[in-house]
């Protein structure tokens, strides 16, 4: 297979809004935190990367998307992009997951085999994942899940937690895993860049699924919690 591949990748699944283009294995990126600005900030983005590379969308191998966990409003808009924009250029998409994309950012940073991701769910919960480095990829161990600190499985050996649970929850999280940890980066955020790096393991390997198929994973089934 060729590797003169172009993968745009979209993030707006938490307070972080970013766009990336990988073209032959170099990324370009645009990311801003904007907790509320995503669905005006996303295309220009988008705009600005293709228009800079002189590439259309129908020149695109493949849009690759975090599919969550996160919040649902940005799980949504991430979602509708995609889909309008695979649509629109008759391009297969990647979903990637936002905690497999934080473990892969603090392994980048600090070397550290075995990463925490947990990203703050609200109501006293954290999206949940643990991985370890394999060849240089994420490799979950276990599944993703959404929990209470004080119920996240302990886990053995030394591990390295990121994402923002850690800084929301930072005191339950580390007596929970009281002599288990090596660093922690509470304030990382899942960035399009780092989507973009993961969807290219999922391209050489086939992994591409139609614009339709652009589904977001939730975790927490109950959206709306009734009084």
């Amino acid at each position: 297979m060729s590797e003169h591949v172009k993968i745009l990748a979209i993030d707006t699944v938490t307070e972080g809004c970013s766009a990336a283009l990988l073209i032959d294995g170099v990324v370009s990126e645009k990311f801003e935190v904007t907790p509320r600005g995503h669905t005006q900030r996303i295309l220009p983005m988008v705009d600005q990367l293709l228009q800079k590379a002189s590439v259309s969308l129908s020149e695109l191998d493949a849009l690759a998307f975090d599919r969550g966990p996160g919040s649902f409003t940005g799980l949504r808009i991430t979602a509708g992009v995609v889909q309008g924009l695979a649509y629109g250029g008759g391009v297969p998409v990647i979903p990637v997951s936002s905690l497999a994309a934080l473990a892969l950012t603090q392994f980048e940073q600090t070397g550290e085999q075995n990463q925490l991701a947990a990203i703050d769910a609200r109501m006293g919960e954290v999206y949940w994942g643990a991985y370890q480095m394999v060849d240089g990829v994420p490799r979950l161990q276990g599944e993703e899940a959404v929990l209470p600190p004080a119920l996240l499985p302990i886990l053995e050996g030394m591990w390295s937690g990121v994402g923002t649970g850690w800084g929301s929850y930072r005191e339950a999280l580390k007596e929970r895993f009281s002599g288990h940890l090596l660093s922690v980066d509470g304030e990382a955020l899942p960035r399009a860049g780092v989507i973009a790096q993961l969807a290219l393991g999922d391209y050489r390997n086939g992994r591409l699924l139609p614009a339709e198929q652009a589904q977001p994973v939730y975790l927490r089934n109950q959206v709306v919690h009734q009084k």
